[in-house]
């Protein structure tokens, strides 16, 4: 807000939008119920816009109109932080939106990591360690079967302070509103059965790349397959709501002739909405480890996500086709720096999510991308440090921004 006239928040609903940007508003019109705020807008918009600054426009999507408007006013004023747009979905396909490049900054927001909902001390700064610190710190006094809890209870300010059975009911009913109002509002009516069924296939696919085959099958349950192309638009309409966030493939240049695979890998913006969909807990977790594993690890890139985010930096995976050997996350900072990430959480994993580090740096061009930053094995196990051959171990309740 100090060099932009307008600032986007986006994100899925519930993690908190509206009640971040009214605390820096001085006027809130929110366009999903406000009536009046509505008819204004089509017939005399400068009323609004006489409203004291900054003004937040809630649920602007609604209005697609506002983010035209909005660009204008910026374009009349030479003031900052004058406008605020928040929205839980983007705007339908045949909305005429003009860029806000210049004029409107945007601001992704995601469910709270562990460092924020108070799980995490933050004694590892993710910054930091980029820049060659130690780890070090004591993490937070979190069991494995503690730390699985806050995989199914989630990120959400709702839901965080919530014991797991009520957790869950919330979950359900977010996923239930999600499949019978928020998809079919965004377009051609959708099949609520098939999408229930599309999230629980999202949810066993977590960490992996996407089997479209096999989920047109799971989703069309006992009346066969669905076809591709709905699968499309299903998928389409979950990144328009932004619940679901896959890690593209990182193409780096190698030193040798590595085939690379070029699948994103599926995860949600929350493990919770998975696990939700699946109807399971954390005693079902703890009975199968090895699925717990793969949540973990995608708890670990949402935590990851938020951290990097204020650094500019892009996440991606990377996996050797012909080794079938992968990392879970590769995070590039604005600068053409590196880093390389691996969710483990067993502690005892953190020697093969290390030897699997390695062998990737090894196969990367230096000449052309440098020495990483840092490889790093985020664990849930009790303690951070330096390995001898260089890696990182840090528990994922000390790390930090």
């Amino acid at each position: 807000m100090g060099f932009m006239g307008a600032v986007l928040i986006d994100g899925p609903k519930a993690v908190g939008k509206t009640v971040t940007a009214s605390q820096v508003a001085q006027t809130v019109f929110r366009m999903e119920v406000d009536r009046a705020a509505r008819a204004a807008l089509e017939t005399f918009p400068d009323q609004l816009f006489a409203s004291p600054t900054p003004i937040l426009f809630d649920e602007w999507q609604d209005t697609p109109d506002v983010w035209n408007l909005v660009r204008r006013a910026v374009d009349d004023h030479s003031e900052k932080g004058l406008y605020l747009l928040t929205g839980s979905s983007r705007p339908r396909d045949n909305a005429r939106l003009h860029s806000g490049a210049g004029r409107i900054a945007r601001l992704r927001m995601r469910p709270m990591s562990l460092f924020e909902s108070g799980h995490s001390t933050g004694a590892v700064s993710l910054a930091a360690i980029l820049d060659g610190a130690e780890p070090g710190g004591s993490p937070a006094a979190l069991t494995i079967p503690e730390l699985i809890e806050r995989i199914v209870v989630g990120g959400w300010p709702e839901t965080i302070d919530l014991p797991e059975r009520t957790a869950r009911a919330w979950l359900a009913a977010y996923n239930r509103n999600v499949v019978e109002v928020d998809v079919p509002a965004l377009g051609p009516r959708r099949n609520p059965g098939n999408l229930t069924r599309l999230l629980a296939s999202l949810g066993r696919a977590v960490g992996t790349p996407l089997r479209r085959s096999a989920v047109t099958i799971e989703v069309g349950g006992q009346n066969g397959p669905i076809d591709d192309k709905t699968l499309t638009n299903y998928l389409d309409a979950l990144d328009r709501l932004m619940l679901t966030e896959p890690l593209p493939a990182w193409q780096p240049h190698m030193r040798s002739r590595t085939r690379l695979r070029t699948t994103p890998v599926h995860h949600f913006v929350d493990p919770s909405i998975g696990i939700a969909a699946l109807g399971v807990g954390t005693a079902e977790l703890l009975a199968d480890l090895e699925a717990a594993g793969f949540h973990f690890e995608s708890l670990g890139l949402r935590d990851l996500r938020v951290y990097s985010q204020a650094l500019g930096a892009t996440l991606s995976s990377w996996r050797d086709t012909q080794l079938n050997r992968e990392i879970d996350a590769i995070l590039e900072l604005p600068n053409g720096r590196w880093a390389g990430f691996e969710f483990k959480l067993g502690e005892a994993q953190a020697d093969t999510a290390a030897e699997s580090l390695l062998h990737m740096a090894s196969k990367v061009d230096r000449e052309q991308h440098g020495e990483p930053a840092a490889l790093v094995v985020v664990t849930g196990g009790r303690f951070a440090y330096r390995r001898p051959d260089g890696v990182l171990v840090v528990p994922i309740t000390s790390l930090g921004p």
